[in-house]
């Protein structure tokens, strides 16, 4: 029984781990990114832009294709890392934080983009007549006035990285306690013939994706 329970909670926690690690590289670049696009006008503003979104219309077999490609034994980037580390990034649990931030960061970019363009830039202006620097009016204007946008942002992007599976099982592979993800252990369940886990498996990122779709809604319809 003991086994069956460990078998079962491993994918889940781990995948609770990356989740958790990605969304916070995802929501912290993702806002700061997004309020710097939606503020400022610089060469190369539009392509840069198209770069940040392709994860959502690439297929996952070449987003991870891309980051071995990247961070792999053969790459200038993956033999540093080897060096300083002492081993290589491919087939870790942080291929997976990698991997999942990836293909999260579109989804928090655009909507704390949309959220920073609709604040108003006379409020923003005023706040700086009113003697406020720049880091001031981000923190107490920007922020509370686009809350609504990025707490949006924050949930979808990490349901996507909750939900990643194409480009983690390239890049961070399928090895139980170490990089095997809910998708991931779904995928091998299924294929082995071992539906009790599918299902307990499946039925887990039903209801965690559930929470966090009506943790969403619940507090937009009290701010309506």
């Amino acid at each position: 029984m003991k086994n069956m329970w460990n078998q079962f909670w491993e994918p889940i926690q781990l995948s609770i781990t990356v989740t958790l690690a990605a969304s916070t590289l995802v929501i912290l670049l993702g806002t700061l990114l997004g309020f710097v696009f939606a503020r400022k006008a610089f060469k190369f503003k539009v392509l840069l832009e198209t770069l940040f979104m392709l994860p959502l219309v690439l297929p996952p077999s070449v987003i991870g294709f891309l980051l071995i490609v990247i961070f792999g034994n053969q790459s200038p980037i993956g033999n540093i890392i080897k060096s300083i580390f002492g081993q290589s990034l491919i087939f870790t649990w942080y291929a997976a934080v990698i991997a999942a931030s990836v293909v999260a960061f579109p989804l928090m970019f655009q909507t704390a983009k949309a959220g920073f363009q609709g604040v108003q830039k006379g409020i923003e202006e005023a706040a700086i007549d009113l003697g406020a620097n720049s880091r001031q009016v981000f923190i107490r204007v920007s922020l509370p006035l686009a809350k609504k946008a990025l707490l949006a942002g924050c949930v979808l992007s990490g349901a996507r990285a909750l939900g990643e599976f194409g480009a983690t099982l390239m890049f961070a592979g399928n090895i139980p306690g170490v990089t095997q993800t809910v998708p991931t252990a779904i995928y091998m369940a299924i294929d082995n013939g071992e539906m009790f886990f599918a299902w307990a498996w499946v039925l887990t990122m039903m209801l965690l994706s559930f929470i966090l779709l009506y943790f969403v809604r619940s507090k937009e319809n009290r701010r309506d």
